[in-house]
C-alpha cells in the first residue's frame, strides 16, 4: 500500500483541531478547500469549505480558543474564520518558536515539534516566546506526517506496519500517556494527499489503443478510416469521490470540481505516494466527450499503422483522457509521456 504524502512534501497542506467546537480540520490549499468532521475516524459530519486565498498557502495551520493561526515563515495570522479570513492580525512569530517541523496547540498552549531534534517546545504566546519549556518526544510521537491537537490530545499521523494511514493520539507527547491508535475514515483519506490512491488505487499512465491496420498485401494501401478518441476527464467518476461530503463551497461550484483538484494533486505525486509524476493541470478537465476525426495514410507493404492516446488513471478506472493522438508503426506503445513530468 502507498503512503500519504507528509506535510514536509505539501506545500499549504495541514491538519488542525478545534476546542471549542469539536472540530477537526484538513487544510487542502493547493484545492482551495477545507474539510471539517467531528471525528475522523467515523467520518461525522463532513463538510467542505472555501478556503478565503488570504487563508491559503500557510507553512502550519492550528487553533487556539477559537483562533485559528496560520504560519508562514516568521510570522503567523490569526483569524476566526477560514472561509471569510474573519478578524484576521498578523504577529511576529518569536525567534523561540521558529523552525519548527509542525505546530499543533492543545490546553491552551502552543507546541512546536522539531523532530530531527527529537524534542519539542511548549509555550502560551507564539509571538512574545513566553513560558517556554523543551522536552523530549517519546519515539510513538517522534515521527509524525502530521501533528495537531484536539481537546487534551495531540495527534500524530503515521503510516507504519502496512495498515495504511494511521493517527496516533496521547495526553504527554513526552511519556506518550492515555495513549491509542486509530484508522481514518475512507471519506476522510480522500481528503490526505496521497489518499486517492489508498481509496481508489494508485495512479496510471499508459497509451490506449484506438485503432489499427496491418497491409499484408504486396502493394501500398491508401487506408482512409475515421479514428474517435475522448478528450476530458470522467465527471462521474470523480463526483463519487465527493459523494459522503456535505460541500459548503461557491456558487460556480459543480460536482465533481473538488474531487479534480485533489486527483491533480495526486497524479503529480511521486509512486511511493500512489501518482505518476506528472503535471495535469493544462489538461481539459471538461466532462469527457468523444472526438472523431478522419485519418488518410498511405501503408506500404508489410507495415502497418497504430493510433494511440494517452490516459491517467486511479485504481482500473480511467480519469482524464489526453486530447492528442500519436501515430506509430508498431502495436508497442509510444514510450513518451506526452504531459509534463514533476
Amino acid at each position: 500500500m502507498s503512503g500519504i504524502a507528509p506535510r514536509s512534501k505539501a506545500q499549504g497542506v495541514d491538519f488542525c483541531g478545534d476546542d471549542i467546537n469539536g472540530h477537526h480540520y484538513i487544510i487542502r490549499s493547493d484545492a482551495g478547500v477545507y474539510m471539517r468532521s467531528g471525528n475522523l475516524n467515523q467520518g461525522s459530519d463532513i463538510e467542505v469549505f472555501d478556503l478565503h486565498y488570504s487563508c491559503k498557502g500557510g507553512d502550519h495551520y492550528l487553533v487556539n480558543d477559537g483562533n485559528f493561526y496560520i504560519i508562514r515563515g516568521t510570522s503567523f495570522r490569526r483569524v476566526t474564520n477560514l472561509n471569510t479570513d474573519a478578524n484576521a492580525v498578523v504577529y511576529p512569530l518569536h525567534p523561540k518558536c521558529q523552525g519548527g517541523d509542525h505546530y499543533l496547540s492543545m490546553c491552551g498552549k502552543f507546541y512546536i515539534i522539531y523532530k530531527d531534534r527529537g524534542v519539542y517546545k511548549r509555550t502560551t504566546d507564539m509571538s512574545k516566546g513566553k513560558d517556554v519549556a523543551q522536552y523530549d518526544l517519546h519515539p510513538k510521537c517522534g515521527n509524525g506526517l502530521y501533528y495537531w491537537g484536539h481537546g487534551e490530545y495531540a495527534y500524530v499521523v503515521t503510516s507504519v506496519g502496512g495498515w495504511g494511514p494511521q493517527y496516533h493520539t496521547t495526553t504527554n507527547m513526552n511519556h506518550d500517556y492515555e495513549s491509542t491508535d486509530c484508522s481514518f475514515a475512507m471519506d476522510v483519506v480522500k481528503c490526505v494527499p496521497g489518499g486517492l490512491a489508498i481509496t481508489d488505487g494508485p495512479a496510471f499512465g499508459e497509451w490506449e489503443l484506438l485503432k489499427s491496420f496491418e497491409n499484408t498485401s504486396q502493394a501500398t494501401v491508401d487506408w482512409s478510416k475515421e479514428v474517435s478518441r475522448k478528450n476530458g476527464a470522467r465527471k462521474e467518476k470523480l463526483s463519487s469521490i465527493e459523494h459522503n461530503w456535505d460541500i459548503k463551497v461557491s456558487a460556480s461550484y459543480s460536482t465533481g470540481d473538488i474531487a479534480a483538484k485533489l486527483a491533480k494533486y495526486q497524479f503529480s505525486l511521486e509512486a511511493s505516494y500512489g501518482g505518476k509524476s506528472v503535471d495535469t493541470r493544462k489538461e481539459s478537465w471538461d466532462d469527457v466527450r468523444t472526438v472523431t476525426e478522419k485519418v488518410s495514410v498511405s501503408v506500404p507493404p508489410g507495415q502497418q499503422v497504430c493510433f494511440w492516446q494517452y490516459k491517467v488513471g486511479l485504481g482500473d478506472e480511467d480519469i482524464l483522457f489526453c486530447p492528442k493522438t500519436k501515430m506509430t508503426n508498431s502495436k508497442d506503445p509510444p514510450t513518451e509521456i506526452p504531459l509534463k513530468t514533476i
